[in-house]
């Protein structure tokens, strides 16, 4: 499987940005594919996804930019709406940490956007992904108490682990930008921590 393979794959299942516009290079293009990639592999894992169009969309570069963009944002929104429901200090927690470095990673991936000159630009895959969070949320929003917690942290176990495949399988061995290949490199840790993290409390709520 190629990484544009593995993008095929969960294309099949808003921000705005005040950056000039310009043609980017190919491997600009190939940058921010990689980046939305995990992303979009994270967020459509275990949530409901619309039905599929005959072929993969042909995204621009500044529609790649903005899954990206709303696929960190989904799993931010998620936790803060963990933390208005969640009683359990563990779960509140995780919740924080994850508004933290996931915010940390768009300010990242807006870094580059900016310096390959891309604006981020909504989509139908930006959509899909945001139909189906708001799908997730209502599976969410009856619970309460440990029903809740189980089935958040469930969700995010979900989201780190696609993620984390997404990055040893097929980004790393595949990339050939250095500084694509460089944040990657530096943000699998936070990933398999989160993970890990993730796993441990979701075996303490019984």
């Amino acid at each position: 499987m190629t990484k544009y393979d593995f993008l095929d794959s969960f294309a099949e299942t808003e921000v705005s940005n005040p950056f000039p516009e310009v043609t980017m290079s190919r491997a600009g293009l190939h940058l921010m594919s990689l980046i939305a990639v995990p992303l979009c592999a994270a967020v459509l894992h275990g949530q409901t996804v619309p039905p599929a169009p005959a072929a993969a969309p042909d995204l621009s570069d500044p529609e790649v930019a903005h899954v990206a963009v709303t696929a960190n944002n989904i799993d931010i929104d998620a936790a803060k709406f963990a933390q208005t429901r969640t009683h359990n200090a563990g779960v509140k927690q995780f919740a924080a940490t994850m508004i933290t470095d996931h915010t940390a990673v768009n300010q990242q991936a807006a870094a580059l956007a900016q310096k390959l000159g891309v604006t981020p630009k909504d989509n139908a895959v930006s959509q899909s992904l945001q139909t189906g969070a708001a799908d997730a949320r209502k599976k969410l929003e009856p619970l309460h108490g440990t029903a809740f917690d189980r089935a958040y942290m469930d969700r995010e176990i979900a989201y780190h682990q696609a993620v984390l495949d997404a990055i040893d399988k097929v980004l790393i061995p595949t990339t050939e930008n250095a500084e694509l290949k460089t944040l990657l490199q530096n943000v699998r840790p936070a990933v398999a921590t989160h993970l890990e993290h993730a796993k441990a409390l979701r075996a303490k709520l019984k």
